[in-house]
């Protein structure tokens, strides 16, 4: 395995030096990029991140674009638009979730420089890149490192024999890291530590994927239910709901997949809840006992403070 990981970090430390030093071109936009993503693979909050950045950027007059790979979609290699109404197997969950919660003008792409092209040709002022630090080929303005306050870089070695794509230096490289720290109480780190900013990720409620009124979480409390989790990090899901005194029988899946009926024959009919991500795609699925559990990412307010006056001091910044 460390041979391995040695091949693999030569490979991305060549690609990565070539870029550094201009033999290999970045393509610039006329607007500000912003990149959201991690050094790591695994789960560590980065479309809630992304979410609630839109949002801001909204709230605070931008017209941000969101620029996205869109992993697990069909047809990979066509370029696509995602909207509220895209079918998450042709634009990926993750882009149709982005979608749904902001209404922003979305484009997967797997060249994502030409996805943020098109996106300021569409109007945008801001581009932001959901899961691209790794992509180079697309120049930024702000990268903002994500990482799991639980795990942070694991045995801090490189793939296959850790989880890292690149070594922890090149996190010093970016403008921001945001430690997320769970969500309502779950455990985490002791505590972002300095120059890191806290992210929780918080959840209240439980909404009925075939329609209708939604519950608390809270109101599960003492109740058996099937916990459903396709993400980088199933325990997480599976955690937050024990935190609210719900008995989980867990049922992790694979990051981005793709259910049929059969992932949902578990032997008893109990309410099943599962993360937003995974509901998305199973509303044909759906019966009156499955719930979608949506988060929202909670940050300082300091934060948003530097992160806006960062990008306002940013060339082209409208």
């Amino acid at each position: 395995m460390r041979l391995l990981s040695a091949v693999y970090a030569g490979v991305t430390g060549v690609r990565s030096w070539l870029y550094e030093k201009g033999v290999l071109r970045s393509r610039h936009c006329d607007v500000p990029v912003i990149v959201v993503g991690n050094i790591s693979v695994g789960g560590t909050g980065k479309t809630p991140l992304t979410i609630a950045l839109v949002q801001r950027l909204q709230a605070e007059g931008f017209a941000p674009g969101v620029a996205s790979r869109g992993y697990g979609r069909e047809e990979p290699s066509q370029p696509r638009w995602v909207d509220r109404e895209s079918n998450p197997a042709k634009v990926g969950d993750e882009p149709a979730l982005i979608a749904h919660h902001t209404g922003a003008r979305l484009r997967v792409d797997r060249d994502r420089a030409a996805a943020a092209k098109t996106l300021v040709k569409a109007g945008c002022n801001v581009v932001v890149c959901d899961d691209g630090l790794q992509h180079y080929r697309l120049a930024r303005d702000i990268e903002i490192e994500v990482i799991d306050g639980r795990c942070r870089y694991g045995n801090a070695l490189r793939l296959p024999a850790g989880p890292l794509r690149e070594p922890v230096e090149r996190a010093q490289r970016c403008d921001f890291r945001v430690v997320n720290l769970g969500g309502n109480g779950s455990p985490g780190s002791a505590g972002a530590g300095f120059g890191e900013w806290p992210m929780r990720l918080l959840a209240e409620q439980a909404l009925p994927i075939t329609g209708g009124r939604p519950r608390l979480l809270s109101s599960f409390a003492g109740q058996r239910v099937h916990a459903v989790a396709g993400i980088g990090d199933p325990e997480r899901f599976f955690t937050m709901l024990r935190g609210f005194g719900i008995a989980v029988v867990p049922h992790a899946f694979s990051d981005h997949h793709h259910y049929g009926a059969a992932d949902f024959e578990f032997g008893s009919r109990l309410p099943v809840l599962m993360t937003e991500k995974d509901a998305v795609k199973c509303a044909d699925l759906a019966r009156d006992e499955y719930f979608s559990v949506p988060v929202r990412a909670e940050l300082p307010e300091a934060f948003w403070v530097a992160l806006l006056d960062k990008l306002r001091a940013t060339k082209g910044a409208a």
